[in-house]
């Protein structure tokens, strides 16, 4: 995935996100069509984000890995952000109007030698995974930057986020991988879609 990702590409997937939610709400079926742009048919990690116009977290869910097309990939996460993240009860169709979806597309996430740690993640450039102990976490590279988190609290949210204790990435057990993700929303509900990261 390249860093010149373009712009209408990503356009689309966010629009992608929301006429998949919206086709849900009205038809109970999931979108089916074939994107136009050959870059939304190649595999790739996906997250959809909702939010609130006011900027709180309506819902967030993705694959982390390249497992599906990128435009599949986002119709279904669009849906499981709407409707099956735990952390909020399901979207309503009055909402629709009033909300905003973002589309991060992810590389492929790799380790990082805790020799590295944490010098070697890069706020603004890097999401992170954690994973130990039957448990992991993931957090978008935006989150740091939006909460203004340094290396260190990063790491710790992330902890946090798979249910482990802050500080758990010291220990040797835990596997700490990151990634980079091109991350396109609206500016406002049905709006302008402009590329955050």
């Amino acid at each position: 995935m390249s860093d010149e990702f373009p712009h209408h590409v990503g356009e689309y997937l966010v629009r992608l996100a929301r006429r998949s939610v919206k086709h849900f709400f009205e038809t109970g079926m999931v979108l089916s069509e074939e994107p136009p742009y050959p870059e939304a048919r190649e595999p790739s990690g996906a997250f959809v984000t909702i939010k609130r116009q006011d900027g709180e977290l309506r819902g967030c869910i993705g694959y982390p890995l390249p497992i599906k097309p990128l435009y599949q990939a986002v119709i279904e996460t669009a849906l499981l952000a709407a409707f099956d993240d735990p952390r909020f009860p399901p979207l309503r169709y009055e909402e629709l109007p009033h909300v905003l979806f973002e589309v991060s597309i992810l590389t492929p996430p790799r380790e990082v030698p805790k020799e590295e740690l944490p010098h070697g993640i890069e706020i603004g450039r890097d999401g992170l995974i954690v994973e130990g102990y039957g448990r992991s976490g993931l957090l978008l590279p935006q989150v740091a930057v939006e909460e203004g988190w340094d290396p260190e609290t990063f790491l710790d949210h992330t902890c946090i986020k798979a249910g482990l204790p802050p500080g758990c990435w010291k220990d040797p057990k835990i596997k700490v991988k990151k990634f980079s993700s091109i991350v396109f929303a609206e500016t406002e509900p049905e709006g302008p879609v402009v590329r955050l990261l």
